[in-house]
């Protein structure tokens, strides 16, 4: 049975005798006629070339973005991806991305880190706002609730908490979150060659989420057009929030009202000058009432 010639296994018995032998003295050869100037200079340039070219591979897929403030300009302009593993799902449309590049010893062929666990991983993490929806208000900073958005903040951990997704940057907002466009992993293919359901898509479908139509919105590759056509096929179908039919009042609507309650609740000046009035008050006491 004929044989596959491998170079240097000495294998194929019709190959002619010490030809690659042949061909590595010839470069031997070659190498030994250049100058030492030459000679040097060579292998100057090569090992730079080779420091340049793992430092490019390392910056790419091997160093592990810690933070927001780990991102420069040029991420957000190449609209790169990245892949980590949720680690925290604390509101219906933002989630804590644990960065874990190809070649940072997270996954699999190169498996020899493991993600942390039990302790605070703000400092470690990106703050990920999902491009493109807006979920229900949660209640914050004494603010009440909005209906729904317990459920939508449930869907969403049993969909990504503990789990891989890809989120593409697009831009920091004001909050120093990073908005991304972001995906699931596929079903079976490979991600690194494919990509899984957009997750806002997803939401819209779910009537988790309404189309965020602020300034600055960005949508995935169905448009803005594709989520509002998604929104109002779960709207139609009473599906999470559209369950009686319509929503009250839509997350934006309910920023926009406490943001005007809280802007005529606080006086010319704020508390500042409040704070003012009141240190004077007290140094008159003290001139004339002591």
């Amino acid at each position: 049975m004929p044989q596959i010639p491998w170079p240097f296994s000495g294998t194929d018995k019709n190959a002619p005798k010490g030809e690659y032998e042949r061909l590595v003295l010839r470069i031997k050869e070659q190498w030994n006629t250049l100058p030492p100037e030459a000679a040097g200079g060579m292998a100057i340039a090569l090992g730079v070339g080779a420091t340049l070219i793992s430092r490019r591979i390392y910056t790419r897929y091997g160093r592990r973005i810690r933070s927001a403030e780990w991102l420069t300009p040029r991420l957000f302009e190449k609209r790169r991806w990245i892949k980590g593993v949720v680690t925290n799902v604390r509101d219906g449309d933002n989630f804590r991305l644990f960065h874990t590049p190809t070649l940072g010893g997270y996954t699999w062929p190169f498996n020899f880190r493991e993600i942390p666990t039990g302790k605070d991983l703000r400092e470690d993490t990106l703050h990920i706002r999902i491009a493109g929806v807006d979920a229900p208000e949660a209640s914050h900073w004494g603010k009440p609730a909005q209906p729904y958005s317990a459920e939508t903040l449930q869907w969403l951990q049993d969909r990504i908490l503990g789990k891989k997704v890809y989120c593409q940057l697009l831009r920091a907002d004001q909050y120093s979150r990073v908005v991304c466009h972001v995906h699931l992993p596929p079903r079976i293919l490979p991600g690194f060659l494919f990509l899984g359901k957009n997750l806002a898509e997803e939401m819209l479908k779910a009537g988790c989420a309404v189309t965020y139509e602020q300034a600055g919105a960005e949508y995935g590759e169905s448009g803005k057009d594709g989520y509002m056509r998604l929104q109002l096929e779960a709207k139609r179908a009473c599906r999470g929030m559209w369950k009686s039919g319509k929503v009250d009042e839509t997350p934006a609507e309910y920023k926009r009202r406490h943001a005007l309650a809280a802007a005529s609740a606080t006086p010319p000046g704020g508390e500042a000058a409040a704070v003012k009035g009141k240190t004077r008050k007290s140094l008159w006491k003290r001139l004339f009432f002591r």
